[in-house]
């Protein structure tokens, strides 16, 4: 196989790979977030070497707001334009 050829596969996969992950974000968030938790756990374990650890957390997604704010948790956080 030629080297030009293997390297338009290769683009051509990862652009295919990046397209189905958008996708999926979009219409499955739920499903993306539980996979991205399932995959990032094992490496954020205690004992693991750091840069597990830290690809962990980059795996991780970020903390849904718990809303234990002590304002009502309306996510509408901002100024107040009471005079």
């Amino acid at each position: 196989m030629d080297a030009s050829l293997a390297l338009q596969y290769a683009v051509i996969a990862l652009a295919v790979v990046v397209s189905a992950w958008v996708v999926a974000k979009k219409q499955f968030p739920g499903t993306v977030r539980k996979l991205r938790v399932a995959l990032a756990l094992p490496l954020l374990r205690e004992g693991k070497p750091d840069w597990q650890r830290k690809l962990g957390q980059w795996i991780a997604p970020q903390p849904r707001g718990g809303g234990n704010d002590g304002c009502g948790s309306c996510d509408g956080c901002g100024p107040s334009s009471k005079p």
